[in-house]
């Protein structure tokens, strides 16, 4: 793995360090290229069109740049974001006006949920023609506004280098995010002095890195005075590289970890304080730490419903620390008895100095991880076979992940295969679990996966996808096969839509209405023929014993990409699961919908009121 989101420096110590010194006469277009250039940008993915064909021109020259052209510009956002989370740093894309722009709102939008900075530039119809309508007009800004951190549009030229340079250093700190840039053609083609660095001014926007010591001073007090501490870790911690801190922190205090789906590689997988993920797929241990426990720790997270399930019923007992780096996450969904603005790992690291600078003893724990750690031997990792014989998709990851092992970086679609993903694969590192966690985005793994793969071309990239995401975006594979990256996709194919197919057996009776992706027992299409017309290596497997040799015949091949096409079973299911809308105490094991911890009334106690449940949530 790359190490350069810890050396990558700031965008304003970038600039200080790269003073161009007298100025250059330039235009915008080129302008928009020296900046990036100055920023440090060494990828940018994109895809021309006519409002942006000067800045294209420029990047014709460049020869720090390269530009990775896609074959749909939403293939351009989702590789930024695969870029940016894998690196640290800041994923650059490019599209033209109108439609190209508008194909970008799903990947920024994905990319601002999940705090991945990114930062997408526009371009635009000439300024006269604003307003009118005119060929390929479309206010992206104003599409943008709600699911960006910023967004902006450049009306001068000699603008252009500072409004670059905010772009970076507003994605790319505090809580990290999205941030459009739009530039009208006619901006593009004017002149400008080009100076380096530029002066701009962020008025109101100062982050809040470094915890208060008051509130830190009382954190580590509720810490020791807890007798069943947990952990509760989310994103923040990969983006701020604090897994060191987390490990020295819960190792010095005993304390259980429960890390969300997007932070799967913070703690070691393997590592006897891992609880695992916590919510409605998540280990029983996880969803018993936080829902027994008497004080959560939560670092980096937000308290998704996801994670919460019926949330008048979550961790009942439990005070709260939240800390997070961005304020307005602190008390929005759960209130904290100690809310701490700043940064995760210099919150860990405060706490960790607290606890030892106040000689506080650390909390006395061997009897909640002995319940915990019991709950870890009764509820192990498990599923069920295919009565039909069919490929049990858990077989087949689990088989990956100690194929690929933990260096590898695997990047999930949404769905079923998602889950079995951050299920079965044993993720031992930051940064080699990347998915589309907030928003949910099908068509997210293979190109958020060739953006991985740029972003670190000496890693081995997996792309865990199913059928149905698959065939949103599997045209990136053109992609990768002309760019020289070699992503991997395990393709889980049981024919359907498996999620949603899940929900219909389990709630509404077995109606499976239009989930259903082939005619009969077709291969349509056939993946085999599609990958291999897209310049990739590709092979079929049926067959438990196939699963290991084709994978690591895949691991073999490195001048062009490789999909395995698994044919898996179209009935199994995700387990462990907590009904929408129901309580986590309402989480069942297996199919038979039996609640494992039935001393709570707020859980569901039969399968006809599980339903009733489920049916209201989703109603709400």
């Amino acid at each position: 793995m790359t190490d350069a989101s810890r050396s990558q420096p700031s965008p304003a110590t970038v600039a200080k360090n790269n003073r161009s010194g007298s100025p250059e006469r330039i235009n915008g277009a080129q302008a928009i290229v020296r900046s990036l250039e100055e920023l440090g940008t060494d990828v940018v993915f994109g895809l021309p069109g006519g409002a942006v064909l000067p800045l294209y021109e420029a990047l014709y020259s460049s020869e720090k740049l390269n530009h990775i052209l896609v074959r749909h510009e939403q293939g351009a956002g989702h590789a930024a974001t695969g870029y940016a989370q894998v690196t640290g740093r800041v994923g650059v894309c490019i599209a033209t006006s109108g439609p190209g722009a508008t194909n970008l709102v799903t990947p920024i939008a994905d990319a601002n949920m999940d705090s991945v900075p990114l930062v997408a530039i526009t371009g635009q119809v000439g300024r006269q023609l604003l307003g009118t309508d005119a060929f390929q007009e479309a206010d992206i800004r104003g599409v943008t506004m709600p699911i960006t951190k910023h967004n902006f549009m450049v009306t001068r030229p000699e603008d252009i280098p500072g409004a670059i340079a905010e772009a970076f250093h507003v994605a790319s700190t505090g809580r990290p995010g999205a941030v459009l840039v739009d530039i009208p053609k006619d901006i593009q083609n004017a002149e400008l002095d080009f100076v380096w660095p530029p002066v701009y001014d962020l008025p109101g926007y100062r982050p809040v890195t470094t915890p208060h010591s008051r509130q830190i001073e009382e954190a580590a007090k509720l810490i020791s005075a807890a007798e069943r501490p947990t952990l509760y870790i989310g994103g923040g911690v990969i983006k701020s590289d604090a897994t060191d801190e987390l490990i020295r922190f819960a190792e010095a205090n005993d304390i259980p970890v429960v890390t969300t789906l997007m932070a799967l590689g913070a703690f070691p997988y393997s590592h006897e304080l891992n609880m695992g993920m916590p919510g409605m797929h998540g280990t029983v241990p996880a969803v018993a730490a936080m829902q027994k426990s008497d004080l959560l720790i939560t670092i980096g997270a937000r308290f998704d419903d996801r994670v919460t399930g019926q949330l008048e019923s979550f961790a009942p007992d439990a005070q709260v620390i939240h800390a997070d780096i961005d304020p307005a996450e602190i008390g929005k969904i759960r209130e904290a008895q100690v809310p701490i603005v700043g940064d995760a790992r210099e919150v860990l690291t405060a706490l960790h100095e607290a606890m030892e600078d106040l000689d506080l003893p650390k909390p006395e724990t061997a009897e909640w991880l002995r319940y915990l750690n019991k709950l870890k031997t009764d509820f192990p990792r498990g599923y069920e076979e295919n009565p039909n014989g069919k490929l049990a998709p858990q077989f087949v990851i689990n088989t990956l992940s100690k194929v690929a092992g933990p260096d590898a970086i695997y990047v999930a679609g949404v769905g079923q295969h998602q889950m079995w993903a951050a299920q079965f694969v044993d993720y031992e590192k930051p940064r080699t679990w990347l998915n589309s966690g907030g928003l949910g985005t099908m068509g997210y793994s293979v190109p958020a996966a060739m953006g991985a793969q740029a972003g670190d071309p000496d890693a081995t990239v997996w792309a865990i996808d199913g059928d149905g995401c698959f065939q949103m975006t599997n045209q990136e594979l053109v992609t990768c096969a002309v760019e020289n990256l070699p992503i991997k996709v395990a393709l889980i194919n049981n024919g359907n839509l498996g999620m949603v197919r899940q929900w219909q057996t389990l709630f509404f009776d077995g109606h499976y209405s239009n989930t259903n992706l082939k005619p009969k027992e077709e291969y349509l299409p056939d993946f085999l023929m599609l990958a291999e017309s897209m310049g990739c290596a590709a092979f079929r497997v049926t067959k438990e014993e196939e699963v290991e040799p084709t994978i690591r015949k895949a691991m073999e091949i490195n001048d062009r990409p490789v999909v395995i096409d698994f044919i898996v079973g179209e009935d199994a299911q995700v387990w462990p699961m907590v009904p929408a809308g129901t309580s986590n105490q309402a989480i069942q094991y297996a199919r038979d919908l039996r609640p494992l911890f039935d001393d709570e009334e707020s859980a569901a106690e039969d399968p006809a009121e599980i339903h009733e449940v489920v049916e209201e949530g989703e109603q709400n």
